[in-house]
Parts: structure tokens; C-alpha cells; sequence
């Protein structure tokens, strides 16, 4: 079979390129450039797609023997993930960035044009694993539950499953490490890169700003209505957050506040205290499923977070508009619009949505 590896420069990727070549797959590397001011260097372990992250990639390829390119997706990435990024925000909503670069870029842009050009299957280096089914291949969670990235590729459909690899979700990140230092790969002791990979520095609040200006505007207590401060841009919050608020202090009584919503038209930030956040409803559009979507109410996990736990749940899709019902068995704070529920039989991925709106 002919495969595209997808190597971003850091181990992971180069141990999935070589297992697929040891599997007897006609393998050939190619390193993503989504950056687009690549000539610089990594400034820190969160980023990535750096002219060094390429030279990583292509001396693995060269120490297997596999042919080896650059494909430019930075225009694609910066259109499908990064203003995308900065557009929720600034609707008040809180993306996943991971998710969506793998439905627009690794699986779309990336696996398109491998088939394209001949190829028949695309291998990264994602912690998960594809099981044959009665139905058809399914996606599951990898075996190293720290390193389980089945969550950011729910947004996966039955037919790119049918192209992809993931060739590390039986093995524990310690072991990859071993085994590429025992291949001789200069990158085993690389650290790993972190979201939100675009902002090296780990400031989404400057970024969003540097993107979209100061807008001033009123924190508000949910509650009573009451102004307890002023903020430069709703885009600069989500829900469920504590730190960094700028509250009056004076106008509360001590307990601990957070955000509990954004009403980005009029450019306010909600503010309450705990039990306002709860909620155990989530209704979500844009649902992606992995294989046969759901007929009727079914029992399901749900994972909210990318790292959250996953908590048992009934969900429903709608017949007549397409929109995800997810009822959770426990309230959970924090859930906020933009975020994505990703649906979980046992181990294996049912699909996901993207959360428009909760309720308790």
C-alpha cells in the first residue's frame, strides 16, 4: 500500500513513518508547512511547523530511506484553523483548534491530495487505534490513557477512517521514546509540542488582541446586573474561568467568581459564582460520526475537554434538523459553546458535535 507519513519533526511522527515502512508499506514523508513565517525558529516546546521541525522530519526520512517533501498548507491552515480560531473567539465561542486542523488539514487537505496524487492511505502519529468491526474499521482510544488523542480526531468520518493509520495507540509514550532512540532518531528526546500550537508563547489573550484590537466593555454580575468591572474584549474569556478577570473587588462578597457567559454583540462578560456554571444539557450541531450514526436514544459517554473525563450520558440526534442532544448523567461546569462533545461507545469513538448551546 502506498502511504503519505505525516511528519511534523517531533518522535511520534517518526516512529509511525517507520512502523509503517516496517509493515512493508511503500511509505514516503511529508512534513506539513503551516506556518507561515516557517524561517523561524521553535520558540518554545507549544510550537511547531518551524524550519527546524522540518529538518528534524526530513533527516528521520533520510535515516529510513524514504523520499521526502514539503507540502505548503499554511495558506489553507491559516484560512481553516487560524482565522477560524480567532472568529469564534470573537463570536463569544470557544474552539478546539486540534479538532479542527484535523478535519480541515490532515484530513482533508492532507489525505485529498495524497489521493490524489496515487496514494492509498495516510499514517500520523496520533495516540488511538483502529479496530476492524462488523461494520466497518472503528476509531478507539489508544492504550496509554495520558497520551489519548481519540477525542481531537472524533471530528473523523467512516471514509477517512478508511484511509488513515495510527500506528502508535497500542504503545506508551515511554516506549515510543525507547524505540526511537534504539532506531538512532536524533529526535527521541525532542519535547513535545503543546496547543495552541500558533501561539508559541501561550498567550491566547495578547493574540486575540493583536488580532482584534481592544474592544472596552462591562463585566457584569449575573445575578443582580450590577457593572463589577471593565475588560478590554469579551474575546479574551471563556466560560468557566476564574483567573485573570479584573473584577471590583469591592463589589463582591468573597466568594470566588467566574465567568458563566459571553454576550459578544453587546461586548459583556457574565460573571457568577459556582453554581451558576453547572450544566447537564448540550445541544450541538456539525455532528461528525465515526461509522453508522445514532438511531434513536443511546447510552454513551461523552468527553467534553480534550483531557476532561468522560461522563455517562444519553444522546439523541434530531431527525429533523440534524442537532445533537447530549443529557449528562452528572453536571459539569464550565461547558462552553464552540467547545466539541465527543461521543464514546466503551473505547470506541461514536462521533462528535460542535457544542452551540447547554442548559441545566
Amino acid at each position: 500500500m502506498r502511504v503519505v507519513a505525516a511528519m511534523s519533526g517531533g518522535v511520534d511522527s517518526a516512529v509511525a513513518a517507520a512502523r509503517m515502512l516496517d509493515a512493508g508499506h511503500d511509505v514516503v514523508g511529508v512534513h506539513l508547512a503551516l506556518s507561515q513565517n516557517a524561517s523561524r525558529l521553535r520558540e518554545s516546546a507549544r510550537g511547531c511547523c518551524t524550519i527546524e521541525d522540518a529538518g528534524d522530519a526530513r533527516r528521520v526520512a533520510d535515516r529510513l530511506g524514504i523520499p521526502f517533501y514539503v507540502w505548503d498548507l499554511a495558506e489553507r491552515f491559516t484560512r481553516d484553523v487560524v482565522d477560524d480560531f480567532v472568529a469564534e473567539y470573537a463570536a463569544g465561542r470557544t474552539p478546539n483548534p486540534c479538532l479542527r486542523c484535523n478535519e480541515k488539514i490532515k484530513f482533508s487537505a492532507l489525505l485529498d491530495k495524497a489521493l490524489a496524487l496515487g496514494f492509498d492511505a495516510v499514517a500520523t502519529g496520533h495516540y488511538a487505534q483502529i479496530v476492524e468491526g462488523p461494520a466497518g474499521r472503528e476509531l478507539h482510544r489508544a492504550v496509554d490513557p495520558d497520551k489519548d488523542q481519540s477525542y481531537v480526531l472524533g471530528v473523523l468520518t467512516a471514509d477517512q477512517l478508511a484511509r488513515a493509520f495510527f500506528p502508535l495507540g497500542d504503545t506508551t509514550k515511554p516506549q515510543i521514546r525507547a524505540e526511537a532512540a534504539e532506531r538512532g532518531f536524533a529526535v527521541a528526546k525532542k519535547p513535545d509540542s503543546h496547543d495552541i500550537c500558533f501561539i508559541p508563547d501561550g498567550d491566547t489573550r495578547g493574540f486575540l488582541t493583536r488580532k482584534l484590537g481592544e474592544r472596552p466593555g462591562e463585566l457584569v454580575d449575573a445575578t443582580t446586573g450590577a457593572s463589577v468591572g471593565t475588560h478590554s474584549g469579551s474575546f479574551g474569556f471563556t466560560v468557566g474561568q476564574r483567573r485573570g478577570l479584573g473584577l471590583d473587588r469591592s463589589a463582591l462578597d468573597g466568594e470566588p467568581r467566574y465567568v458563566v457567559d459571553i454576550d459578544a454583540p453587546t461586548n459583556r462578560v457574565f460573571i457568577g459564582t459556582a453554581d451558576l456554571l453547572g450544566v447537564t444539557g448540550i445541544i450541538g450541531d456539525s455532528a461528525r460520526w465515526c461509522g453508522p450514526p445514532p438511531q434513536g436514544r443511546v447510552r454513551v459517554g461523552a468527553q467534553i475537554r480534550a483531557h476532561g473525563e468522560e461522563i455517562p450520558a444519553t444522546a439523541y440526534l434530531d431527525p429533523q434538523d440534524g442537532t445533537l442532544h447530549v443529557t449528562l448523567d452528572q453536571s459539569v461546569r464550565g461547558v462552553a459553546p464552540g467547545q466539541s462533545v465527543v461521543l464514546y461507545d466503551g473505547t470506541r469513538v461514536v462521533g462528535s458535535a460542535t457544542i452551540a448551546r447547554t442548559h441545566r
